[in-house]
């Protein structure tokens, strides 16, 4: 039997779903449909299917979010490969490097490329179209997926349809057509034959690498040469930061699919699957609004909302009571640090925020307060004049780097569980209801022995309480001993 290995794309930072997505905590890390993160629901999508074997998925991310994605798989208990790349240069250079992986020891697995933000209502109806993909793939064709309009979006670009190809929804593609105008859309909804691009893909490893090889032989060579420069560190493959830089940025559409619908004769063919289960790309608030289950005046709500008398609003609170009256067709989006309240046919805008922020270098854009490391999690919960309080929670088994502070002295108060504190040459333990003081210029680890989550307060006073004051001596999860945000 042949296999399948997913390839999920996890790069993006959805910054249309500010303030919930911020750029080093993007959307696909958040459980914005149930109780998974979009990445999470991306992977669970294929369980249960049948007719072919597939592998552990292949996830392609960004350096700095390995930890969050790793931690992310384990909670679902999948065993995953996570290809790091150093810095995004777009969906083909991803891909490239994925079938680099897959084709270790002439290997030849089929790929399922997906994106990891998008929503999928109907997995069964998915993994339908997956099955029908499997058989043409094997015939060295490239199969994408796409998703039969019900409305002229201006958001996503189009498939025309061209030859069927026996089954019905199976065709040749004709072109690939870019994001269109209001008029342009509505035109292709006329038509009848156009698709939306839905971004997944189906190919063998090989049929990509020749590909690919052909119609940009830079990509192809830059990404081999990272590749064969990489290391590997567990599930963590690293390629060669160097060779990457060379990379050119482009897309999967641009650098091969639009090039298969002018039919040249050495390059496979392109084939498109319809597929009509409910998909969305998630891509601003509207969108969300869409998927999301609604009530009778069209509202949706999430966490601690009130509604009286409002229609097709969307209302999220993460932190605090959010109470609307007599509103119509408003996003509003309450996080611990920001608020947004946008009309409903405007939140494409958000973008436009979201760039004033990263012009006045607010930090809101960047971080939640909530920030997740690779031995928990920390929530800077007050600060003023040369102080910061921080509710800390460190896993089982986790340690912070034995490290130390130029300007600062910390307090710490263990609400629950058991820590294990090391303070110069000295190590002891401090239980619940206990502290324990870490002056200035000393080093320090902080360690969860125990088999539930150590929670604490700490109470930092100084001069400067910047995170990058850290100055790491020893790191189990890697990170060197200058200071980074992760």
């Amino acid at each position: 039997m042949h296999s399948l290995i997913p390839v999920i794309l996890s790069g993006g930072s959805g910054t249309r779903l500010w303030p919930l997505s911020r750029e080093k905590y993007p959307k696909q890390l958040l459980p914005l449909i149930n109780e998974d993160s979009l990445l999470q629901a991306t992977i669970k999508r294929l369980d249960g299917l049948t007719g072919i074997t597939v592998e552990n998925p292949l996830i392609v991310c960004n350096e700095e979010y390995r930890f969050v994605i790793a931690e992310q798989l384990r909670l679902i208990g999948k065993a995953c490969s996570i290809l790091l790349e150093p810095f995004g240069r777009n969906t083909a250079p991803a891909l490239t490097l994925a079938a680099l992986v897959a084709a270790q020891n002439n290997a030849d697995p089929i790929l399922l490329v997906m994106p990891s933000d998008h929503v999928i209502v109907n997995a069964s109806a998915f993994q339908a179209c997956i099955s029908k993909g499997v058989s043409i793939a094997l015939q060295n064709s490239i199969v994408t997926f796409g998703i039969a309009p019900d409305a002229p979006e201006t958001g996503y670009g189009y498939i025309q349809t061209g030859e069927l190809l026996g089954d019905v929804g199976i065709t040749q593609i004709a072109r690939f057509v870019e994001k269109p105008n209001q008029q342009t859309a509505q035109a292709y909804i006329d038509d009848g034959s156009y698709l939306w691009n839905s971004g997944i893909f189906m190919v063998r490893a090989s049929v990509w690498l020749a590909a690919i090889n052909q119609c940009r032989p830079d990509i192809f060579s830059t990404c081999q040469t990272a590749w064969n420069k990489g290391s590997h560190e567990g599930n963590f493959i690293r390629v060669n930061e160097t060779a990457f830089t060379a990379c050119p940025n482009d897309s999967i559409d641009y650098a091969v699919m639009e090039k298969l619908s002018s039919n040249h004769p050495s390059l496979p063919s392109g084939v498109v699957i319809e597929f009509s289960g409910g998909w969305s790309d998630v891509g601003a608030w509207d969108s969300l609004w869409q998927v999301l289950p609604k009530d009778e005046a069209g509202n949706v709500s999430r966490g601690d909302v009130i509604l009286h008398e409002c229609k097709n609003t969307l209302a999220i609170s993460e932190n605090r009571l959010v109470a609307c009256v007599g509103v119509e067709n408003l996003t509003v989006v309450e996080t611990p640090d920001a608020i947004l309240v946008v009309h409903k046919n405007r939140t494409q805008d958000v973008k436009k925020i979201v760039d004033s922020l990263k012009l006045t270098k607010r930090v809101e854009v960047i971080l939640h307060r909530k920030i997740f490391r690779p031995w928990g999690w920390y929530d800077a919960v007050d600060a003023g004049e040369r102080f910061q309080v921080k509710r800390i929670v460190v896993k089982p088994g986790a340690a912070l780097s034995l490290q130390m502070h130029h300007h600062r002295a910390e307090h710490w108060i263990v609400v629950r569980g058991t820590a294990k504190v090391t303070r110069d040459d000295k190590s002891y333990l401090v239980s619940e209801n206990e502290s324990t003081y870490i002056p200035l210029g000393t080093r320090h680890r902080l360690e969860n022995p125990g088999r539930l989550p150590l929670e604490m307060i700490e109470v930092q006073s100084g001069s400067y309480l910047g995170e990058d004051d850290i100055v790491r001596f020893e790191d189990i999860y890697g990170r060197n001993e200058a200071y980074k945000p992760n």
